[in-house]
């Protein structure tokens, strides 16, 4: 079972390092999704979240009260929500603490990027309207069963493309995260040709990433890994490292189909791509 708790935070908007976002709003500490490969626990450096990965959530329940209150002094730009967890996690359906702040931030015009693994991002739609918006989610794999084994508690990926789809009608700006690409589990051309094709229909860009082998990631994924592919577990670390073989040959599949579909693709971080 998961464990909820509350916690209270001092600032709802953060700066950003990443590409294209001025600050990061994250509702929740901890996600229910429960990824095996979610790097998110070696960041926060949260020895607790990190041993309860999954199964301990904590919501910010005043983060609405302080983003009322920073709205109003800091300057416009771009929000990424979320960054860290899940924005639509199951805690979400109840508490509603992500609706409330992108309403405040359209309302006080920022700029809002969402990114998400849940089909729960569809309630929001009344609000989530161009411009202003962009909706991301994470695909990892199109085949359901290692959907399951990989992201128990996410959305199923089919439900994930009805998302894109579902925005796209409306105009809105969407996008898949393509990642992490896993060797040898995630990253075969029939899967890569099918996330492609994803993208195709709703008209989706690509933003593609390999496996970050943070610390307590491979931990996780051992007994899964072990289970597919008996020994992948000892290989995973040469396969997944910077500039490897296998990722050379794996952008050049994923440029290849995107160019086939005429899909707009681009690595996470430009200086991996060696296609």
């Amino acid at each position: 079972m998961t464990e909820y708790s509350f916690v209270q935070c001092k600032t709802a908007l953060s700066l950003s390092k990443l590409p294209g976002l001025k600050y990061t709003l994250n509702p929740y500490v901890g996600c229910e999704h429960g990824c095996l490969y979610c790097y998110s626990p070696a960041v926060m450096r949260n020895a607790e979240m990190a041993e309860k990965w999954g199964k301990l959530v904590r919501a910010k329940d005043n983060i609405v009260d302080v983003l009322k209150e920073e709205v109003k002094k800091k300057r416009r730009g771009t929000v990424g929500v979320s960054t860290i967890s899940d924005p639509y996690q199951p805690l979400e359906k109840q508490l509603e603490l992500t609706l409330r702040c992108i309403g405040l931030l359209s309302a006080n015009g920022f700029d809002v990027s969402i990114h998400t693994k849940s089909d729960l991002v569809l309630r929001d739609s009344f609000l989530i309207n161009p411009p202003g918006f962009d909706v991301g989610v994470t695909i990892t794999t199109a085949d359901e069963y290692l959907a399951g084994k990989l992201e128990p508690k996410a959305s199923k990926p089919d439900a994930r493309a009805s998302v894109l789809e579902n925005f796209s009608t409306k105009k809105v700006e969407t996008w898949i995260f393509f990642g992490p690409i896993i060797p040898e589990i995630t990253d075969s051309e029939e899967n890569i040709i099918k996330v492609v094709r994803m993208a195709d229909r709703s008209k989706s860009r690509i933003i593609y990433d390999k496996l970050n082998l943070r610390e307590g990631v491979l931990e996780r994924m051992k007994p899964m890994l072990e289970l597919e592919k008996p020994g992948l577990t000892k290989r995973m670390p040469d396969l997944a490292r910077a500039k490897s073989r296998w990722w050379r040959r794996t952008v050049s599949k994923i440029e290849s189909a995107c160019k086939t579909f005429n899909v707009k693709c681009e690595p996470a971080f430009p200086e991996m791509n060696f296609a």
